[in-house]
């Protein structure tokens, strides 16, 4: 007899699958796949089969994007594997203004 906590990854990503796209499902995925410290501070949106996440501050997004090949295996398991072909996080609006660079002004 297999233990019921191996159970429930499998149960829950055939549930979710079997459900129709919507945010709310979109929105439960992420937060089964990356856990709640990470959801608290940022907000996902499919648009086509990228999910744009907007995180807290750009050390939240640089998060994202470094943990991506972890993130999107699993929400292809949990939505099925067409749904989700790529993560694209972003920093808030202040926090994406390139800097002018450092230097002499003339």
């Amino acid at each position: 007899m297999e233990p019921l906590g191996n159970a429930l990854p499998g149960a829950l990503a055939e549930l979710l699958r079997s459900a129709s796209l919507s945010p709310g499902k979109v929105d439960f995925a992420w937060k089964a796949a990356v856990g709640v410290s990470m959801q608290r501070v940022t907000a996902v949106r499919l648009e086509g089969d990228v999910l744009l996440v907007d995180a807290a501050s750009a050390q939240w997004a640089r998060e994202v994007t470094r943990s991506g090949h972890i993130i999107l295996p699993r929400l292809q398991k949990l939505l099925g594997d067409g749904t989700v072909k790529e993560i694209r996080a972003r920093a808030p609006e202040a926090e994406r203004t390139p800097r002018r660079p450092r230097g002499r002004q003339t």
